[in-house]
């Protein structure tokens, strides 16, 4: 009849149900309840929201939007969900400090490309783009505290990360016990019959059921994703400067997967491309039987930079590789910075992201990993700038005009 929408076509291929439910998954919750719903053919409404702690997503972020898109194939309806709220309060998961609060000028400048970012992966004609501050901003004190009756001190404190805290004798902030009541606000707002995300989200995540159950909803199901280890082989984060951001152009991409830990290899195939499962498990056995790792990065390294920037662009980050590091050159691509005499290397290198942080920048002098090319280290850390071409690192390269 006219004016009647379609219903939406939902897919209930057994193979890929599983593949959804076992591909680079840590753990459901409740998975009875997620594999029914998924056999059922009713289109769900999968949530996944991330703060904009960063300007740049990286691939751990990148392999949970993965999982969102392959909901998305599916039929599913994909709700993300940009924490421009929750940023303020500052996500306490996974962190053995108290996480700063960030300013509304950091967010504003993070959200810059945030958008376009995330549809490299997901197709957002088709989902739903919201940011919680529209909702979260207009939340009273006394809505707030009515939130805060779904949770006791004594859950909040035998948090992992809080109890080991608060056993050191730390300081946990009340802002930080706020932040799942927010996230789990968010799952009511929208509606949310699956929530995604990493596995340190897992406690936000559960919140979810917890404030929906307080407004009598349907509780929502959860599924989280395995952590991605950064370059260096630590959780990969944005503070520790050993993330590989979707944004890097081809040649850091390409480089920075190359200094990724030969033992990660078969994780990052899993969770950071679409070789198939059953590929990825020849490319292991030949890893495990002797076969030299090489090959199998490189071969990883096209896969990802493909992705991102298309097959033409991971073949010429290939030959550019193979020229800077097999044979001892450097990239033809060098990008070029310009800077007044006198400025501060360290500034320089921060601010047009070459490091991370002057805490990254301060760890590589330390480490005797920045260096003039056809010259020497850097060894102070409050070095002024000279021209020339500077090896950062083992992968990074940057070269610097002074005006």
């Amino acid at each position: 009849m006219f004016g009647l929408k379609k219903a939406p076509v939902v897919s209930t291929d057994e193979r890929q149900i599983t593949e959804i439910l076992t591909r680079g998954v840590e753990d459901t919750f409740v998975r009875a309840s997620l594999e029914q719903k998924l056999r059922s053919g009713k289109q769900l409404r999968v949530k996944l929201g991330v703060d904009p702690t960063s300007a740049h997503i990286h691939l751990g972020r990148a392999s949970v939007l993965r999982k969102l898109r392959d909901f998305q194939k599916l039929g599913h309806k994909a709700v993300f969900i940009v924490g421009d709220f929750t940023a303020l309060i500052g996500d306490p998961s996974d962190k053995l400090e108290k996480r700063p609060m960030l300013t509304e000028a950091d967010i504003t400048r993070n959200l810059t490309s945030y958008k376009e970012q995330v549809g490299k992966i997901i197709d957002l004609s088709q989902a739903e783009f919201h940011y919680n501050s529209t909702w979260l901003a207009k939340l009273s004190f006394k809505e707030v505290a009515q939130l805060a009756e779904s949770f006791s001190v004594s859950q909040m404190t035998a948090r992992r990360n809080f109890k080991e805290r608060l056993d050191r004798g730390d300081e946990v902030s009340l802002r930080e016990f706020l932040y799942p009541i927010m996230q789990g606000y968010d799952s009511v707002v929208v509606n949310a019959d699956v929530e995604l995300g990493g596995f340190d989200q897992l406690f936000n995540v559960k919140a979810g059921r917890a404030i929906q159950k307080h407004f009598g909803k349907p509780e929502q199901d959860v599924l989280t994703v395995e952590m991605l280890e950064g370059t260096d082989g630590r959780k990969m984060s944005s503070s520790w400067g050993n993330v590989i951001a979707i944004t890097d152009t081809p040649n850091d991409m390409y480089g920075k997967t190359m200094a990724v830990r030969d033992e990660l290899i078969g994780k990052y195939f899993k969770l950071c491309t679409d070789v198939s499962l059953a590929e990825l498990a020849i490319i292991e056995q030949k890893i495990a039987g002797g076969e030299n790792p090489k090959e199998s990065k490189m071969r990883l390294a096209r896969e990802i930079v493909t992705l991102y920037h298309g097959a033409a662009a991971a073949v010429a980050a290939e030959a550019n590789f193979e020229q800077a590091f097999t044979k001892g050159g450097v990239p033809e691509d060098v990008p070029v910075i310009t800077a007044s005499v006198g400025t501060m290397l360290c500034d320089v290198l921060v601010d047009e992201q070459v490091v991370s942080s002057k805490t990254d920048f301060k760890r590589l002098v330390k480490e005797g990993a920045i260096t003039v090319v056809d010259g020497d280290k850097v060894v102070d850390i409050a070095a002024t700038v000279t021209a020339g071409v500077y090896r950062v690192g083992k992968k990074r390269f940057v070269k610097i005009q002074i005006k």
